[in-house]
């Protein structure tokens, strides 16, 4: 799998459940249509290890089966549509792409 992790940071006007229930209703919606998307896991966080840590919201890893399917989904006006969603939130994030390998299952 080649992933795309976002990590994401509320607007300072939104409380947190507000956030969460933005990004996992309505901006679902436009995410689930991105085209070759294979999976799309997201954690609510609760809370921080560490205090640097601290200050985050939500954790997105959205899956693809290559590099390549990633990068047409970014091309995609499905793409086009969720960033114009967000547009100015004034929130924070940091967006990372790279390959996936398991390193342990149960």
């Amino acid at each position: 799998m080649y992933n795309l992790v976002l990590l994401a940071a509320r607007p300072p006007d939104w409380t947190h459940e507000r956030f969460i229930d933005w990004w996992r209703g309505p901006h679902a919606e436009l995410t689930r249509r991105l085209p070759g998307l294979r999976a799309w896991r997201h954690t609510d966080v609760e809370s921080a290890l560490e205090p640097r840590s601290e200050g985050w919201d939500g954790v997105s890893v959205l899956s693809f089966d290559t590099e390549d399917d990633l990068r047409k989904a970014l091309d995609s006006k499905e793409w086009a549509d969720a960033v114009a969603q967000v547009g100015d939130m004034r929130g924070k994030r940091i967006a990372v792409l790279g390959s996936e390998l398991e390193m342990f299952r149960a």
